[in-house]
């Protein structure tokens, strides 16, 4: 693609990156059989495509609409298109660049500004969004419906093993996952402590996913900064590994060397943190892979249940594992069932559901059809935005694959 950026962006990194990317597109339109809105909405300025061409013409200097923000906003960054792309087109970070800029040039209504301060004031908070649904619990009773199920019921932390082997990795604690389901952490460090690893959660908070898909990322870079220097403790004293547990957080963390480095005081460390990054089910499999190591799982007592498997996006696009967990959940006795459409986004996307609810309501319409057509005893994820979203949506169970893992290794009572 041939590209005319304006000369003080190209003077600026954000700008010759934009560059470079955009150039790499051949316009072929793969990417828009894989998008998830583009399929829903049929609009071409609703598929990467056009969205490409809106960020190219808007930083070529032509007009920056209120229209531009709108189908940038629709996007779900789920980057279905990156891995439909022959071409390698980045095409998430030239969102980030693309989204950055319209939110200085174009004014946002009173009522996103304000939505968008709600989300980052509690969200990323893990002791004030614990009050918050723990509010929103005491009086669902009161609440419509339509809000009663978006409201988690309460979920109690099994137990956590205290640290006792020579192996320890650290395991990102987060901000809404222990409030939501404290199991899944807890359920992680059964399982590895079964494999001679002890895992140590300390008191680090948000990632920074949230921030920075607002952009804002000055509130974005404080929290990862924050998060390096709790985490630095332990990987000096030797940590081999930093497991997450949620594929959207997994995602983020994964690129903490990318984003900070540019900040000579941070930039050393975060590309440690990346390269120690590690998501759960990577941790599961190698540590089964190893000569000698078994899983003891007790079928007749786990009733080898139905499972549908929903691979976020965040996982399979964005950290690009695929076919990983899938194994893990038949080795503990799984049964899993066909789910069509398993590369399309549920809706959940960090914030989008409440940003754009309608769209996200019709994908996980979708979604759910698709994952409860081989009728499931349980829908089973590796990201909490997702597993929050579906189970808003669903009378069945939705719960995090790791726990059913630890479930069927558990002792018999």
């Amino acid at each position: 693609m041939q590209t005319r950026l304006r000369a003080a962006l190209l003077e600026t990194p954000a700008g010759r990156e934009a560059d470079r990317i955009l150039r790499t597109c051949v316009h072929c339109g793969f990417c828009t059989a894989g998008c998830p809105t583009y399929q829903l909405l049929g609009d071409e300025l609703d598929g990467p495509r056009g969205r490409i061409y809106l960020i190219k013409e808007m930083l070529e200097g032509g007009r920056t609409a209120r229209a531009t923000q709108l189908h940038l906003d629709r996007c779900l960054t789920c980057r279905a298109c990156e891995t439909a792309c022959p071409s390698g087109v980045r095409y998430g970070r030239l969102l980030e660049i693309g989204r950055r800029h319209l939110e200085r040039v174009v004014p946002r209504t009173l009522r996103e500004r304000l939505l968008r301060r709600a989300l980052l004031a509690t969200l990323p908070r893990r002791e004030r969004f614990a009050a918050l649904l723990a509010l929103a619990r005491s009086l669902r009773a009161l609440l419509p419906a339509s809000l009663r199920r978006a409201i988690p019921a309460p979920g109690r932390a099994g137990a956590w093993p205290a640290p006792r082997h020579g192996r320890r990795m650290l395991v990102l604690t987060g901000c809404v996952q222990p409030a939501v389901a404290p199991d899944i952490n807890a359920a992680a460090a059964r399982v590895l402590d079964g494999f001679g690893i002890s895992l140590i959660g300390v008191d680090d908070g948000c990632c920074g996913a949230l921030a920075h898909h607002l952009s804002r990322e000055h509130a974005a870079r404080g929290q990862m900064r924050r998060n390096i220097d709790v985490w630095w403790p332990e990987i000096e004293r030797g940590a081999e590994a930093l497991v997450v547990t949620a594929s959207g957080c997994g995602a983020m963390i994964r690129d903490y060397g990318e984003l900070l480095a540019d900040e000579p005081a941070y930039a050393r460390k975060a590309a440690r943190i990346s390269e120690l990054f590690r998501d759960l089910g990577q941790v599961v499999a190698a540590e089964l892979a190893r000569p000698g190591v078994t899983l003891d799982v007790g079928s007749a007592r786990n009733g080898a249940p139905r499972v549908a498997f929903h691979a976020p996006c965040t996982l399979q696009h964005g950290l690009q594992i695929r076919g990983v967990i899938e194994p893990l959940l038949e080795r503990a006795g799984c049964r899993l069932t066909p789910v069509a459409g398993g590369s399309l986004c549920c809706g959940s996307a960090g914030s989008y559901s409440l940003l754009q609810p309608a769209i996200a309501r019709q994908l996980r319409a979708n979604k759910l059809a698709a994952l409860e057509a081989g009728a499931p005893d349980v829908i089973v994820t590796a990201n909490i935005g997702c597993l929050m979203h579906l189970a808003a949506g669903t009378d069945r169970p939705v719960r995090h694959w790791i726990e059913l893992l630890a479930e069927a290794i558990a002792p018999s009572p």
